[in-house]
């Protein structure tokens, strides 16, 4: 059993010794210049939620229908250019209720996330989104749920285009 460090070897640096230039220290402000690209499919996919529909990518070798959209197939390792679109219902495939907020501050109503899998997807696809218009403790394994979309002129083509999932009637579709 190897023993706990109770004091570390070295010297500590104090402030008061930087400031007198006991330290060398070396001040720099970088000029970091950087662009980002959502890439071939996921930009499609977000101009795609503008609209109001799920693109999803096509396999044409095994068939998988993924969604969001690659643009490889991570079980054959080909290529995939062929798009189609899903419904935009679906089940909870797996799901998180969490009563902590972003700034790590306790809330009272709890965000609700889950991996929804989507209808004309294959098995195991899916997005994670917020679940609304349900009472946490009501929340199932294998619900059926349907996206609220912003209004149109609201999106931005982003995944926050919908607003969340809801829980579907028994009947409805």
């Amino acid at each position: 059993m190897s023993e706990k460090i109770k004091e570390y070897p070295g010297h500590r640096i104090k402030t008061a010794d930087l400031r007198a230039g006991l330290v060398p220290l070396i001040r720099y402000k970088p000029e970091a210049k950087f662009a980002f690209s959502a890439g071939a499919a996921m930009s499609r996919f977000l101009e795609e939620l503008k609209n109001g529909r799920i693109l999803a990518s096509v396999c044409k070798k095994c068939g998988r229908i993924m969604v969001p959209p690659r643009t490889f197939c991570e079980i054959c390792f080909k290529p995939v250019d062929d798009y189609t679109y899903v419904k935009d219902t679906g089940k909870i495939n797996t799901y998180s209720v969490s009563f902590i907020a972003a700034d790590a501050s306790r809330v009272k109503e709890p965000t609700i996330v889950a991996v929804i899998e989507l209808d004309g997807a294959s098995p195991g696809m899916g997005i994670l989104h917020k679940i609304g218009e349900i009472d946490w403790k009501e929340v199932k394994f294998g619900m059926r749920v349907k996206a609220v979309w912003k209004p149109p002129e609201q999106r931005e083509g982003a995944i926050t285009d919908i607003k969340y999932f809801k829980p579907l009637k028994e009947g409805e579709e």
